[in-house]
């Protein structure tokens, strides 16, 4: 620093631990001046590559995500959490999706999963939904159908922990956790032990009202079919279990960090058990059939090999598919577009079952709603996956029709017709739909910026940037902040003369994964910090990565080709 007049100033880049630093002062050689806190470190997560389509989405998805929050006081406590898109109510199931996009904004993560873990029933079972009548009376319970909020709340607990790094918290969440998934793999109405599998009655996927007539439920009320009976009609649908499958895994990871090896691979074993034996009753080959009736079940119009539903997306970002399966599902999406004249493949389920499958004869048409609407949601897992496996181009392409959609309604809806008109499901629903953005976001951090928290607190990542894929970004800046904790990563990326150039701040460790761009040649030299590097070489699908050890702050990682 060269100093004038008595003063100066200097720019540098920031780079280590969020918070105060230091800094010392040294004038030929001896310390003329010693600051505690010359400077305070923040980040909040931006991005920046250039690109309209995908710059605007963050800031868009937050605006949304803001108008979605919801509070509410019971039993003297204030219970803050993320509103459903098409109810006025906290869901469990709505909250923790969510969180895959608000962790990156949001600095209140316990509140309703707190709640939701003191209101667990005694046989494990979690409660789906809290809110208030007008009148100030308590709304709570759960749609008896469902069979998938015990893995939810693991999910969410996993979540919420990642972006604290509360360990303590962790703790005091694990066992409600544990409890839920003894639950619904041991309950006889949740659980069938010859398949060794979750059941749930035949409904659409995750939804909460079974195939049928509107009938009469137990209070006396014209309904569709919310609750289970001596006429429930029981099977296997993928997602549950799929679903349960990444609850333990997570489980797992989290009784690593802990130090509970023996824990870890126990819960580790088991959901391997449980993948392979869905995967022999339920993957037809090209994916997992919607729903496997434990006794036979013919429905007029229906072919249940064609069926191809909501959790199929979800299946791809949790850990549970092999390559071969992963690509065969993103293919059958692609091939569903290219053959259908719907506006985007984010199906609901497709094909749609007949009218009158649901309801009264004209009751939840195809098309409608979650009979073969159009939803956000699936097309952020499907980007997410797209990335995941080695298809960033359809990643971004999804992202890219997103924005414009979002732009066309000013907002986002849970669902669309094929024709794309906005679903309005009630008089309740709302224009900023978190479930579906949520998905987006976690598709534009995870996959095109490529930042995947492997630990918490993003301290252990996998960083692997997806912007090769796309020549119209030429260098990108990106910064990934957990508002609740001190944790965040932030990296510079570039293009160079048939080369690659990265430089990342915030993790202590992990992986880097550094796209390489189609037609890019036999790897020249990878340096880290100036110094020769040896990376793996590995390839998904038709994308090859340059992959090594994440270096320490800030020492640029170059790979050049031929």
């Amino acid at each position: 620093v060269r100093i004038e007049g008595g003063s100066a100033s200097v720019e540098l880049p920031a780079a280590g631990a969020l918070g105060p630093h230091a800094a010392a002062l040294i004038v030929d050689g001896r310390v003329a001046g010693i600051a505690s806190m010359a400077y305070t470190l923040d980040a909040t997560t931006s991005l920046v590559s250039g690109v309209a389509e995908y710059d605007g989405l963050l800031p868009r998805i937050r605006a949304m995500l803001a108008q979605d929050t919801y509070q509410i006081e019971l039993a003297g406590r204030s219970v803050y959490g993320y509103r459903s898109p098409d109810s006025p109510l906290l869901w469990l199931r709505d909250h923790v999706y969510q969180g895959l996009g608000y962790r990156y904004f949001e600095p209140q993560m316990t509140s309703a999963l707190d709640y939701f873990r003191d209101q667990q029933r005694p046989n494990g079972a979690f409660d789906d939904y809290i809110g208030k009548e007008a009148d100030g009376r308590l709304i709570q319970g759960r749609m008896d159908v469902d069979a998938d909020l015990e893995f939810l709340f693991a999910q969410g607990v996993v979540q919420a922990w990642q972006a604290t790094g509360d360990d303590a918290w962790l703790r005091a969440s694990l066992p409600a956790a544990e409890r839920g998934l003894a639950y619904s793999t041991s309950d006889p109405l949740r659980w069938d032990g010859g398949l060794g599998l979750v059941k749930r009655p035949y409904t659409i996927d995750m939804w909460d009202f079974e195939l049928g007539a509107l009938t009469t439920s137990p209070d006396g009320k014209p309904a569709l079919r919310h609750w289970l009976d001596s006429a429930t009609r029981f099977g296997i649908m993928h997602g549950d279990n799929t679903g349960t499958a990444y609850a333990m895994l997570q489980l797992a990871s989290a009784y690593e960090r802990l130090g509970a090896g023996g824990r870890a691979a126990e819960w580790r074993g088991r959901a391997f058990g449980l993948v392979g034996r869905l995967n022999a009753a339920s993957w037809n080959g090209r994916f997992f059939r919607h729903f496997t009736p434990l006794a036979p079940t013919d429905v007029a119009g229906v072919d249940p090999e064609q069926q191809l539903s909501i959790s199929n997306a979800y299946a791809l970002n949790r850990a549970v598919l092999n390559e071969t399966q992963a690509q065969s599902i993103l293919a059958e999406y692609q091939r569903r577009r290219t053959e259908s004249s719907a506006f985007a493949e984010w199906f609901s389920i497709d094909p749609a079952f007949p009218a009158g499958s649901f309801g009264s004869a004209e009751g939840l048409a195809p098309g409608q709603y979650v009979n073969g609407g159009i939803m956000p949601l699936v097309g952020g897992e499907l980007a997410r996956g797209a990335f995941r496996w080695g298809q960033p181009t359809y990643g971004f392409d999804i992202l890219r029709r997103y924005n414009q959609l979002v732009g066309e309604y000013n907002g986002s809806y849970l669902w669309y017709t094929p024709s794309g008109q906005a679903g309005i499901s009630n008089g309740t629903t709302i224009s900023t739909d978190g479930w579906g953005s949520s998905a987006m976001l976690a598709a534009l951090i995870e996959g095109a910026a490529g930042v995947r928290d492997a630990g918490a607190l993003l301290r252990e990542v996998e960083l692997s940037p997806g912007w090769s894929a796309d020549t119209n970004v030429q260098q990108a800046r990106v910064t990934v902040r957990y508002p609740a904790s001190l944790g965040y990563v932030a990296y510079r990326w570039e293009r160079l003369p048939n080369g690659l150039r990265i430089q990342a701040t915030g993790a202590q460790g992990g992986k880097l994964r550094l796209l390489l761009p189609e037609g890019a040649g036999e790897i020249a030299s990878v340096t880290v910090g100036g110094n020769q590097a040896a990376p793996q070489i590995e390839q998904i699908g038709q994308s090859r990565y340059v992959v090594l050890a994440l270096p320490p702050s800030l020492q640029a990682v170059e790979v050049r080709w031929r």
